[in-house]
């Protein structure tokens, strides 16, 4: 069975292209956030987390700035990990 990976494709802040598998996507506090991996790497432990945002264009990716978002979004993350973990 072959999987449906979804490639974004990103620009780094020297100009290097990088590339991201889309993990997943959660809502928090009104705002949605993209998990993405690099399929170059090949452990789950390396997740980046940007957040998404919509336009009429489509979809862009926003790297969070803000220390105190990132660890409140963060935390959310890792309590649905927990969650799902107690559910195994």
């Amino acid at each position: 069975m072959t999987e449906n990976k979804k490639i974004i494709e990103t620009v780094d802040e020297n100009g290097n292209v990088v590339n991201f598998e889309l993990f997943d996507i959660v809502e928090f506090e009104d705002k949605e956030y993209a998990l993405l991996t690099n399929p170059d790497i090949d452990n789950d432990e390396d997740i980046v987390v940007m957040r998404l945002l919509k336009d009429d264009e489509g979809y862009s990716f926003e790297t969070i700035e803000d220390d105190e978002e990132f660890e409140r979004v963060a935390e959310f993350i890792e309590s649905i990990e927990d969650e799902i973990d107690d559910e195994d």
